[in-house]
């Protein structure tokens, strides 16, 4: 994966489909053990949202691979008090030996990576969540043991995970389909990308009807109905998606062999059933771990000790 060395990873569509399979062998070899880089890094997390997985599965995966991690805390570090993004940038790349940002608006990310010559990693924007997908299609590749070919549903609001999934799925020719309530789709240019980039013949499907897009599907994925920092809309949200609800019945439209996934934290009762999400379909807890995995695969890729 000597090819990343140096890179960033802004969008999901910073990869290629090599790459992300690459990525995805390489997470593997790392989770059974048969590889075991080791290096003398620093990784800072600048997290200007909430975080358990992200920060806790960013941290472990780079001290397993022998390096240290700095919280960049914005409400303790000058960002946090208006220093220009430019200049916190260039001052932290003298310092780091790569950087995850978890932040709210796409450009600033794309300001930090323009300042800096450190890999510059999205752990997270209003926009994509790419390290969430490369774990999501782990999990899927653990599973089914390919990804071309297979169907993932999302159900669900048109948010940062629905984007990245869409791109990534079709970057690795999944078929993926959204069901959205309407006014909820994702961005049409979202929508016209996965498709320009999808591969093997996969399909892209917007629907409104819930069991339209879970149909026949191997993956049934859902996320929670407001994402952070739209707190005060869900209690309005919640009978506008309640059709989208995964449970039980709406499973039953599914393959036959589906697995269930969630990016978490999940809100039980509302966008998932507790009976769906501990029942033997659920893989949300493998997914969970496999953040750590892939992001290991990644950093180790992008400070090229692989």
């Amino acid at each position: 994966m000597n090819q990343l060395k140096g890179k960033d990873l802004l969008r999901i569509t910073d990869l290629t489909t090599a790459e992300i399979q690459g990525l995805l062998d390489l997470a593997s070899k790392l989770k059974s053990g048969e590889l075991q880089p080791t290096c003398n890094k620093v990784l800072g997390l600048l997290f200007y949202k909430a975080s358990t997985r992200t920060r806790v599965s960013f941290s472990v995966a780079m001290y397993q691979i022998g390096g240290q991690v700095i919280d960049l805390n914005p409400s303790r570090t000058q960002v946090g008090r208006g220093e220009p993004i430019s200049d916190t940038a260039r001052v932290l790349d003298r310092y780091l030996d790569i950087l995850a940002i978890r932040t709210f608006e796409q450009k600033d990310l794309e300001t930090f990576a323009q300042y800096s010559d450190i890999p510059i990693i999205n752990a997270l924007t209003d926009l994509e969540h790419p390290c969430q997908i490369l774990a999501d299609l782990l999990t899927i590749q653990e599973c089914f043991g390919s990804l071309s070919g297979l169907t993932l549903a999302y159900l669900g609001d048109g948010n940062n995970v629905a984007n990245s999934l869409l791109l990534g799925g079709a970057l690795m020719g999944m078929n993926v389909n959204l069901g959205t309530p309407e006014g909820y789709k994702p961005a049409s240019e979202i929508v016209k990308q996965a498709k320009e980039l999808a591969i093997d013949g996969a399909e892209i499907l917007i629907t409104e009807d819930p069991v339209t897009a879970v149909k026949g599907a191997q993956v049934i994925y859902t996320d929670v109905w407001a994402s952070m920092g739209q707190e005060d809309l869900a209690e309005t949200r919640i009978p506008i998606f309640q059709p989208f609800q995964v449970n039980d019945q709406l499973m039953s439209h599914a393959d036959h062999d589906a697995i269930v996934l969630h990016c978490l934290p999940a809100h039980r009762g509302e966008e998932i059933t507790d009976e769906v999400m501990e029942g033997k379909r659920s893989r949300i807890w493998d997914q969970a771990e496999n953040r750590m995995h892939a992001q290991k695969a990644l950093m180790a890729s992008l400070l090229g000790i692989v």
